[in-house]
């Protein structure tokens, strides 16, 4: 029987998988700054370059403090800062309104830019589209907290591979998921890795326990990709035995969107101990993953 795996927040189980179905094998100096904004050469370009941290490369947008001399440092940087990096001036409390004005008129480069993001975007959008682009760095997405590696997308299963060894990993569309000792108290997870249609597809069953004691079991899919991505697959969960049958279909969330909302949201199989129960064989709990292309 497998022992579950402590990390800093709640213990991880290892899983147990077995084929069901089909299966198959298998930071920039500032000297080069201006080069890497977009159409360089016109005017807006420019006046966008005078508004680069001389400190992290990053946009100094509003409110914009300046040192006694007009230099310029993000909003970021500025308190990590005992004097002016450029020439080593007071930094005062210094307001520069007639900047501000500008950058309110001026379009800017998403902060994701060296990633191979092309959008340049109002300060009123900038945030906004930052918070949601494709290019912005992944974050591991195995569950907890434990883990604060962030990457490019072709580095995560390198990531996974060496930092999450215990991951089982199982290829094809349609395979069985047996999480084991469902019954261990507390707050558990179980996850396992699926390969099929050349992408890679994380499942987590989650266990948790609501402050009035009430037990509840959530399940979800997510693909390592972005949401693009993910838009080209669906997922079925299904529960199954004793002449029962329990499924959920959906769109799998991407590694970038990550399951906390859509697990806190019930936007996945959600079930409770009793039903639990009604499907596990000797404290061991199977679920049949399909996954599929949608056209």
């Amino acid at each position: 029987m497998a022992q579950p795996i402590p990390n800093q927040k709640r213990n991880r189980v290892s899983v147990t998988v077995e084929p069901s179905g089909s299966s198959s094998g298998t930071s920039a100096s500032s000297n080069n700054q201006l080069s890497q904004i977009p159409n360089p050469g016109t005017l807006t370009d420019e006046l966008a370059a005078l508004f680069e941290c001389p400190v992290c490369f990053d946009m100094v947008l509003p409110p914009i403090m300046q040192c006694q001399v007009g230099h310029l440092v993000c909003a970021s940087c500025r308190p990590k800062l005992t004097c002016c990096p450029t020439c080593r001036g007071t930094l005062g409390d210094i307001r520069n309104l007639a900047m501000e004005k500008v950058a309110n008129n001026l379009m800017f480069p998403c902060k994701h830019k060296q990633n191979g993001c092309r959008m340049s975007l109002g300060l009123n959008e900038k945030a906004e589209h930052e918070e949601i682009c494709e290019f912005r760095p992944y974050s591991c997405p195995c569950p907890g907290a434990s883990c604060s590696w962030q990457g490019q997308l072709e580095k995560v299963m390198i990531h996974l591979k060496h930092a999450h060894q215990n991951i089982t990993t199982l290829n094809g569309e349609d395979i069985v998921f047996l999480a084991t000792e469902i019954n261990l108290p507390g707050a558990v997870d179980w996850v396992m890795m699926q390969s099929c249609f050349g992408h890679h597809f994380m499942l987590i069953l989650e266990k948790q326990e609501k402050v009035d004691g009430h037990t509840q079991f959530f399940a979800i899919v997510q693909l390592i990709g972005s949401r693009k991505q993910a838009e080209h697959f669906a997922y079925r969960l299904e529960l199954n035995g004793n002449r029962r049958r329990l499924t959920w279909e959906a769109m799998p969330r991407s590694s970038h969107e990550g399951v906390a909302s859509a697990i806190m949201g019930s936007d996945c199989l959600v079930f409770d101990t009793s039903i639990a129960q009604l499907f596990a064989d000797n404290n061991n709990l199977g679920i049949n993953v399909t996954i599929s292309v949608v056209c």
